[in-house]
């Protein structure tokens, strides 16, 4: 149990040899989700995205496919996330169209109104403090931005109340609950979407 816990915490904040195997894992083990997730953006055309805990870079790429007159931040709290995600799109970067840094959710170091679409993939769980984090997501997203949520867990299932005992300070959050901390923080138009055969669920919300 020992290796598992410390294996499986590293999805949290990757660190070391053993966060470095698991970032090698996340971008293929996420993709699924996060695909099915960027599909409800179909209505949407930013010119500004933040990424908000990138991981290793995958889903970063994927929105700049999307969306190619865009340009897009991304942030880790993890600094070999932050090395493996420039690493991913290190050619993005050099065009000007990506830059990763970085960077604390509870704490956001960015100008005010800047942002028009703003997305976290498999990262809520570990935020200190949803309605204080979404507080600072919304400072940075301009009037009338939007807010992508991106979660494997309904806070109900059977695997996601497993690893909240496996893992320190994991929190799977229902859609009622991030729903009502979005409100707080001064979000509306919130819809939220299961998927039809797993629990995985998305949040939109606009500023």
């Amino acid at each position: 149990m020992g290796f598992i816990k410390d294996f499986f915490g590293q999805t949290r904040k990757p660190e070391g040899l053993l966060g470095r195997f698991m970032l090698s894992t996340m971008n293929s083990g996420h993709a699924k989700l996060a695909d099915w997730g960027m599909e409800h953006l179909s209505e949407i055309l930013p010119g500004e995205i933040i990424e908000l805990g990138c991981g290793a870079g995958r889903n970063a790429g994927e929105l700049l496919k999307r969306y190619p007159d865009a340009r897009l931040t991304a942030i880790d709290y993890s600094p070999i996330s932050v090395e493996k995600a420039a690493k991913y799109n290190k050619t993005r970067i050099a065009s000007g169209r990506c830059r990763v840094q970085q960077g604390d959710v509870s704490d956001l170091q960015f100008e005010k109104n800047s942002y028009d679409l703003a997305t976290a993939f498999e990262t809520i769980y570990f935020w200190p403090g949803l309605e204080r984090c979404f507080t600072q997501v919304a400072n940075i997203l301009k009037q009338g931005g939007f807010f992508l949520i991106c979660n494997e867990s309904n806070g109900k299932d059977t695997a996601g109340k497993k690893f909240e005992g496996i893992i320190d300070g994991m929190i799977c959050y229902t859609p009622e609950q991030i729903r009502k901390a979005l409100k707080k923080a001064g979000f509306s138009e919130i819809t939220t979407d299961h998927h039809p055969n797993k629990p995985w669920i998305t949040v939109l919300a606009r500023k």
